[in-house]
């Protein structure tokens, strides 16, 4: 991502070392992703023994976290892209 001086803080911490848009892409989607993990899905079906193996949170802590980490990576993204902040991908 290149700084300039109209770049604020947050966009800046959120993509200071990704250089290319499609990095950025790749953790927008890691992000929605794990927040859709961290979602306690265990609490929805209480009688399944293979989903408290495979989804191991049982509380919506993480959850509550990750909702607006991927808010910001999202709004970071967007404030990016419609600012042509990107370096040219080579």
């Amino acid at each position: 991502m290149n700084k300039s001086k109209e770049t604020p803080l947050w966009v800046f911490l959120a993509f200071s070392s990704i250089k290319t848009r499609k990095a950025g892409l790749w953790i927008v989607w890691t992000c929605a992703a794990f927040t859709v993990y961290c979602a306690p899905w265990s609490q929805f079906s209480p009688n399944q023994a293979w989903v408290k193996s495979v989804f191991l949170l049982d509380d919506w802590s993480w959850f509550a976290m990750m909702v607006p980490m991927t808010l910001w990576y999202f709004l970071s993204l967007r404030w990016t892209d419609k600012n042509f902040a990107w370096q040219r991908e080579e």
